[in-house]
């Protein structure tokens, strides 16, 4: 495994580190605690040293899970939560720093922490990131030792260049991958110059890039992949990074055959993105144990050629920059 500093939090995180959307659960299972501990001991047990939760993922169970794990192991591993969501309906407006200070409250009480690494806003509606207040909730916060770093979960590049503008945002959670690729303008620039730890999520395109889905690939109607693609429940970006389904496989067929020494196209996908010194980590998830070293072994995948990174944003360019680039 290697290493690299999550901004200006000082932690150092793995490359690979672990997303615990599905961890146990989500995506249509239902939440088993067993294969919850299985999972995070075996990505702790890889290396990796940087776990990302929220409260809202199987209803804190997911939170309560990884921190019960991380507090029985010796290795030194941050957590990072995160709150909001709970909010109902979620608008701007439920946003207070009251009810802010009751989900890190609750957080701290389910991981049964006395503080926690880091927070993060998560994925708030546009208006709040113009609302000091909020971020000053977590300065008091962080005084009375509830919290030791704040970040924000971003849908949105003009989110994160707004979040950045606070001086006590110290991470920035973001889409990003060979199907998202506009972070990698202005807003990767800016975050380096003001030592902001990057944390890319949703890597593989909700699976589209493991590159392993047809035409005829079924979900279950729990699943997000199944009920969002239209962003009928959340923002649709969440999905397949809002790529549509039919155009994604497409995609996925010509990055095969622009990719032709890349063997395993999820490890390729992984590899492409740590590419990019300014990405602090990447957060694939996993539903197995076995998917966990599938993940790690990215690390291993020798790093792309220019003529690799020239032909990955050829595909971009063609397939999906003009559907998707403009809208996050």
């Amino acid at each position: 495994m290697n290493y690299r500093t999550l901004g200006s939090t000082g932690y150092k995180v793995s490359e690979i580190a672990l997303g615990s959307w599905q961890v146990g659960g989500g995506w249509g299972k239902p939440f088993d605690d067993t294969v919850a501990e299985r999972i995070t001991n075996e990505a702790i047990d890889a290396g990796i040293t940087f776990i990302d939760t929220a409260d809202v993922y199987d209803d804190r169970l997911s939170e309560a899970a990884v921190a019960r794990v991380v507090r029985g192991r010796t290795e030194d591993v941050r957590i990072a939560t995160k709150c909001g969501r709970f909010l109902s309906p979620h608008v701007n407006e439920a946003y207070t720093p009251e009810a802010l200070r009751q989900f890190v409250e609750k957080s701290l009480s389910n991981m049964k922490v006395e503080t926690l690494d880091l927070i993060q806003l998560h994925c708030p509606p546009v208006e709040v990131y113009y609302r000091p207040e909020i971020f000053g909730l977590f300065e008091e916060l962080k005084r009375e030792g509830k919290i030791q770093f704040l970040g924000v979960s971003v849908e949105k590049v003009e989110e994160a260049l707004k979040a950045i503008e606070y001086p006590n945002v110290h991470t920035v959670q973001i889409i990003f991958n060979m199907f998202r690729q506009r972070p990698a303008e202005l807003f990767f620039r800016e975050a380096a110059r003001r030592d902001i730890g990057i944390i890319v999520r949703v890597p593989l395109a909700s699976g589209l890039l493991s590159g392993k889905y047809t035409r005829s690939t079924t979900f279950q109607p729990e699943d997000h992949r199944t009920f969002n693609r239209d962003g009928a429940a959340f923002d649709k970006g969440e999905t397949f990074s809002g790529v549509d389904y039919s155009l994604g496989l497409e995609a996925v067929d010509a990055l095969k055959a622009a990719l032709p020494a890349r063997k395993d196209l999820a490890a390729a996908a992984l590899r492409w993105i740590l590419m990019f010194e300014e990405v602090s980590c990447v957060i694939p998830g996993a539903s197995r144990p076995e998917q966990v070293q599938r993940n790690v072994g990215a690390v291993k995948e020798p790093p792309f050629t220019e003529e690799e990174m020239s032909a990955v944003r050829d595909v971009y360019e063609k397939y999906i920059k003009p559907s998707v680039h403009h809208l996050w």
